[in-house]
């Protein structure tokens, strides 16, 4: 008597499609500091231009810096040195309340979810849309916004109120301080949004015992590169963008509607053909950029549905008939 085999045991259902969004400039028209800066009485031109100054401040003195996360050693400066004395992790949190988004958002993300779920094709099989928030901003701005409640994860800079002291392993504690932060606990800059793709790609963020650098067949992840679509405003997201397009994921970038500079920039990428498309940053129903995800997002669920019914067909024989 023949012993069956045991089927291959599947990982991940492979039924979720990810929408990764940028934030600043691509959900919002601002900077998410915006409304922090405000708080606090900081001139926020001022503190940018700064910014912008600092690479080639400490390149004279022999450094090399990284450009994207030079603005959070400035920040520590101003919290060190007055302009934003007693800044905490809960000031970040209340300003997210304050945040002003393009037109048609929050609305539009739980809105093409909705669309999926409800969509009898695609249910029977258990397609679903997942969201994440992937930005170079401050995580905790993000997670007080009106649009966190319908993400499904945010990557994002991070501090520390009250780092660990020399001897903390024997007991030694801090000395008593007043609340504020103090040190960088997680920096994001443009390159390192990558790795939150492969996070997200094999399921490291929903499994705790998945590491991001485990290599993992594109079969076995839980959302694989082609499942993905990546919306973002522009230049400074190309190693994102370039990762989807090498994996046969969809890249969207977004302009402010009438800004004829920015329009140029994403054209530009488009010609370079570091994104499939661009759209305006309108994401109510029936503009382009509601247009153009909906349909690839539909696209992308139909292609899962037609590969499972395929091998559903396969699996299953043709009953017996009579001779």
């Amino acid at each position: 008597m023949k012993r069956r085999q045991p089927a291959a045991t599947k990982v991940f259902e492979q039924n979720v499609i990810a929408l990764v969004w940028d934030f600043d400039k691509t959900l919002i028209s601002d900077y998410m500091q915006a409304p922090l800066f405000r708080k606090f009485g900081v001139d926020s031109g001022r503190f940018w231009a700064e910014v912008d100054a600092l690479a080639e401040l400490y390149a004279r003195r022999g450094l090399r810096c990284n450009r994207d996360t030079l603005y959070l050693n400035h920040l520590l400066t101003y919290i060190e040195h007055g302009p934003l004395k007693g800044l905490t992790t809960d000031d970040l949190f209340d300003v997210g309340k304050e945040l002003e988004y393009y037109p048609g958002l929050p609305e539009f993300f739980p809105a093409i979810k909705k669309r999926i779920a409800e969509n009898a094709e695609f249910a029977r099989y258990g397609i679903k849309v997942e969201h994440y928030i992937v930005s170079t901003g401050f995580a905790d701005t993000i997670r007080g916004s009106e649009i966190a409640k319908h993400v499904d994860g945010i990557w994002g800079c991070e501090f520390i109120e009250e780092p660990a002291m020399p001897g903390f392993l024997d007991g030694k504690k801090a000395p008593e301080l007043p609340r504020q932060i103090r040190q960088i606990a997680t920096s994001f800059d443009n390159t390192s949004k990558t790795r939150a793709l492969f996070e997200i790609s094999k399921g490291a963020n929903k499994v705790s015992s998945i590491d991001v650098n485990s290599k993992m067949q594109e079969h076995d992840r839980r959302i694989p590169f082609d499942q993905m679509i990546y919306v973002a405003d522009g230049p400074s997201d190309v190693p994102a963008f370039s990762i989807l397009n090498q994996f046969s994921g969809q890249t969207f970038a977004i302009y402010p509607a009438g800004d004829q500079a920015a329009f140029h920039q994403v054209d530009k990428l488009r010609q370079d053909g570091r994104i499939d498309m661009f759209g305006p940053a309108d994401y109510r129903e029936g503009t382009q950029t509601w247009m153009w995800l909906v349909d690839h997002v539909e696209g992308i669920a139909r292609r899962i549905a037609a590969a499972k019914e395929e091998r559903m067909r396969q699996a299953v024989s043709a009953p017996p008939t009579h001779l």
